[in-house]
């Protein structure tokens, strides 16, 4: 298909109507970038795991269609062969489970892919994609030149009218404040589709990403650019986490008034304090209608460790998809159970709970939603 350019739209989201909507909401597909036997993410693990990533996919696959970027028509044949053994139907490939040759540093689509905006319009809903810089959680894993081109990359084969999209995106957002790009990972900002951004200082403040704004700039940023009206801030992140603290790993929003958090109740564990300093803020903190927010406590799983290295594992890096919540799990039978009954009590009937082993894939520094992105429905 020929390269199309898209629109580059004028002013900022906020200005125009448009927004990042929440997670929950319904989705067209999700989004994923394929990890390369090359790549830095898995060393001397990469064997064990494409079966995870085949167990997510076979999750998301019935419920909404799968985009997977992979960098040519060989990688797509051998990820094809790779689903078929982790259980995905042979039926689904090409029709549920569609394939980009768009190529990628690492896998990590939550941080470098595409940020889908939506706006109501004439009745119906529109998309258009917001591409942050992106520097590889702050120039920690060069090259990333081509984790950076993915937003553009999908905007456009939307632009072009690719047919395996579902969707037209009316044009790109770039981001830049005084002409510089600003730089932004998905996995940092958890949204409650009210205009309420949480994040972290810990990531959002780290000189190594937009060394040049202020906290107050970088809330300006944040609102203009996701199309929304406040920000919370967490403090630091967990143990291992290498994004230097991104609020997926911590906190996460249930509905809009509703935040489930990771508590560590040993106090000799190095999260313990971390992770109340964080509950002991969200308690203060109010909803879109000032009051205070219903806190859901999740717990931490046992350690999780790998030739030494503590894994930052837990439970709070979730997806939302169409009718399901899929959860990590981590072969800890007591926290596993606990958790997955927690999140089930609060959907109730209105979402299946699903655990997903992820004790091969957290050796890599993240799990499920690091793994993905998003695209909302739209027409």
């Amino acid at each position: 298909m020929a390269t199309k350019r898209p629109k580059i739209l004028p002013g900022t989201p906020r200005e125009a109507g448009w927004s990042f909507p929440a997670e929950w909401e319904r989705h067209s597909g999700t989004w994923f970038s394929w990890p390369r036997p090359e790549g830095i993410s898995f060393p001397d693990k990469y064997h064990t795991v494409p079966a995870n990533i085949a167990a997510i996919v076979k999750e998301i696959a019935p419920r909404e269609l799968v985009h997977i970027n992979v960098p040519n028509g060989n990688y797509e044949r051998i990820v094809g062969e790779q689903l078929l053994a982790g259980g995905v139907k042979k039926g689904d490939l090409g029709q549920r489970v569609r394939f980009h040759h768009i190529p990628t540093n690492e896998a990590w689509c939550r941080d470098h892919g595409p940020a889908f905006l939506t706006r109501k319009a004439r009745g119906k809903t529109q998309l258009s994609i917001v591409d942050w810089g992106f520097n590889a959680w702050g120039g920690k894993y060069p090259p990333w030149d081509a984790d950076d081109a993915v937003p553009t990359r999908i905007a456009e084969l939307m632009a072009a009218g690719d047919a395996s999209i579902e969707g037209k995106c009316e044009g790109l957002w770039l981001p830049r404040v005084d002409g510089a790009p600003v730089v932004m990972e998905g996995g940092s900002v958890e949204f409650d589709g009210r205009g309420t951004v949480l994040t972290s200082e810990a990531c959002l403040l780290h000189k190594n990403r937009n060394s040049r704004l202020s906290k107050r700039q970088i809330e300006r940023a944040l609102c203009d650019w996701y199309g929304q009206e406040r920000v919370l801030w967490l403090g630091e992140g967990i143990v291992g986490d290498d994004t230097d603290g991104h609020i997926d790993d911590l906190a996460r929003f249930l509905d809009a008034r509703t935040i489930a958090t990771t508590v560590e109740p040993d106090t000799r564990d190095a999260n313990h304090e971390i992770l109340a300093d964080n509950l002991r803020r969200l308690r203060l903190m109010k909803d879109a209608d000032g009051r205070p927010y219903d806190i859901v406590e999740l717990p931490m799983p046992g350690r999780v460790v790998h030739d030494g290295q503590r894994l930052p594992a837990t439970y709070a890096n979730f997806l939302y998809v169409n009718g399901a919540l899929l959860v990590p799990t981590y072969r800890d039978k007591r926290n596993d159970a606990a958790t997955l009954a927690i999140l089930q009590r609060f959907h109730g009937k209105t979402r299946k709970v699903v655990g997903i082993d992820c004790f091969e894939l957290i050796w890599g520094l993240g799990s499920i939603h690091c793994l993905t992105q998003q695209q909302p429905a739209s027409g």
